[in-house]
């Protein structure tokens, strides 16, 4: 989206955008960071001199936030913009586990690594709450001073609006100048029709598609990337979702899968340098280990640069550290450098319904994996050591990536969570920026010029491949996908149960960001 707009800014056949619609929530893609590219991209085609003109009828905190960087906003008179704050709120699933019998146990390095407060506790740990607290602060003076500078308000005004609608409607709206107009749609329509020379005509104005003219602009533009292709291309390589061990699933990162991409591209001599563009809260500690490992194996034959996206966090910033250059957005969830180690058993569970269990072994510790009962005190204290190890290494490969010493890495780690100014500020980032920041740099690092070709992984999939994973994701029920608070809390309980399934580390060891940081 954002190249196509870049691209729509020089391009004379296009008039101006127009914004309508909500935006969803959807898996890591749809942060506020990944949002803020999308919103700088409209600042640079409203600075093309081209007009951005949106229409809202029930406008999210996401969908205002972009829609704030038109030049004309309008607001259906009936409408509001449901802009309360941002808030999380994690849920806590101690008690179910309980009721039903099953027990967790934990190891852990870090006071505020606070993933597994979901499977144990049944409210926020103090730390839990002071790094979120944090967090939600610095992105939402982000978002205010964003809107405020295009829409020439100071953030302060913006947050008393706020703070006395609640939900904002119309005339609030209008009067608090966040929206230029009140108007309904038809009337919008009227005003897009003369612009485009269609007043008075039964016809829609016209218009293409966003998602049309981007493909318009890649089937058009074979010729140019055949060309540049003389003196090589740029690999844009996509990390979306949890890490986990093997190949991974639909919105996973299978660390199998994906190291075999770099290792491909890394002896691919037409590929000059990797952008790495990372979207993931982490995972398996040993799949993130496989994928940094050919990450700093590309960076000994050809740059490697990082884009973060929404959140790159934990195994996401694992496999992040190495690289060349970091960019994320001031808005990016990023650090949460810490491990730790989920034990469950059912064995409570098993002997409500009358069964049980019995075990022949020729070591000491050859059942200390087993779901069938507790672990013993010995047993939790060899997973203990393998958390302290590995957070030990993480804390050393985050040192030798960004060049800080252990101790440096140590005071900002312990499992805390910070957004990409506060990564900025302390070391962990290079650069606020988003992916075209990225790959400009590493065009110019690579020597390929202000227009180099980029070739995408994971292949675009067939439209066969594409609507099978569709079907595949709809299928858990229809609950999750229905509206309204039932549909929501169906949805929240089925996302988090089903990270479950991603904790598919071989030792049970994790450096993932906490469940509950989903922020609304």
């Amino acid at each position: 989206a954002t190249r196509a707009l870049r691209a729509a800014a020089k391009d004379d056949r296009i008039a101006g955008v127009f914004l309508t619609g909500d935006l969803s929530p959807a898996d890591f893609g749809s942060g506020y960071a990944a949002l803020r590219e999308l919103r700088t991209a409209l600042e640079e085609f409203r600075g093309a001199g081209k007009p951005v003109q949106a229409y809202l009828t029930q406008a999210t905190t996401r969908t205002y936030y972009v829609a704030s960087a038109a030049d004309n906003l309008a607001l259906d008179p009936y409408g509001m913009i449901l802009m309360p704050g941002l808030a999380s709120q994690p849920m806590f699933f101690a008690g179910l586990f309980e009721k039903y019998g099953v027990n967790v146990q934990v190891t852990r390095v870090g006071k505020y690594k606070s993933a597994v407060e979901t499977f144990t506790r049944r409210d926020m740990s103090p730390e839990n709450r002071e790094e979120v607290t944090q967090l939600l602060g610095d992105i939402w003076r982000e978002l205010l001073a964003d809107i405020a500078r295009t829409r020439r308000l100071e953030p302060a005004g913006i947050q008393e609006v706020v703070d006395r609608e609640g939900l904002i409607r119309a005339q609030p709206a209008l009067e608090g100048k966040l929206v230029d107009r009140v108007a309904y749609r038809d009337e919008v329509y009227d005003d897009l029709k003369t612009r485009t020379g269609r007043a008075g005509s039964k016809e829609p104005f016209r218009q293409v598609a966003l998602d049309q003219y981007a493909k318009q602009l890649k089937d058009g533009g074979a010729e140019t990337g055949r060309k540049a292709a003389a003196k090589g291309r740029i690999a844009l390589v996509y990390a979306e979702g949890e890490i986990v061990d093997g190949e991974g699933q639909i919105g996973e990162i299978g660390g199998s899968e994906l190291s075999r991409t770099l290792r491909r591209l890394r002896q691919d001599p037409n590929v000059k340098a990797v952008v790495l563009r990372v979207n993931s809260p982490g995972g398996s500690a040993s799949a993130s280990e496989v994928i940094q490992r050919e990450v700093r194996l590309i960076r000994e034959v050809k740059p490697l640069i990082v884009s973060m996206g929404s959140y790159a966090a934990s195994g996401g910033y694992w496999i992040s550290a190495p690289a060349d250059r970091i960019f994320a957005e001031s808005s990016t969830i990023t650090g949460s450098i810490g491990v730790f180690g989920l034990q469950f058993d059912v064995q409570r569970l098993a002997a409500d319904f009358g069964v049980s269990f019995d075990t022949v072994k020729t070591g000491r510790f050859a059942d200390a994996l087993t779901i069938t009962r507790p672990k013993t005190p010995e047993e939790m204290a060899v997973l203990q050591r393998m958390v302290d190890w590995i957070y030990g290494e993480f804390v050393a490969k985050v040192a030798e990536g960004r060049k800080l010493t252990p101790e440096q890495v140590e005071a900002i780690a312990q499992g805390r969570v910070w957004s990409g100014r506060e990564a900025l500020a302390r070391g962990l980032v290079d650069e606020i920026g988003g992916l075209e920041a990225a790959v400009a740099h590493a065009a110019k690092r690579a020597g390929l010029g202000d227009n180099p070709r980029v070739t995408e992984y994971p292949r675009q999939k067939e439209f066969i491949e594409a609507l099978q994973e569709i079907i595949e994701r709809r299928l858990p029920g229809a609950a999750r996908s229905a509206r309204g608070p039932l549909g929501d809390l169906a949805g929240r309980l089925h996302s988090d149960l089903r990270s479950l399934r991603s904790f598919n580390d071989p030792a049970g060891i994790y450096a993932r960001l906490p469940l509950g940081i989903e922020i609304r």
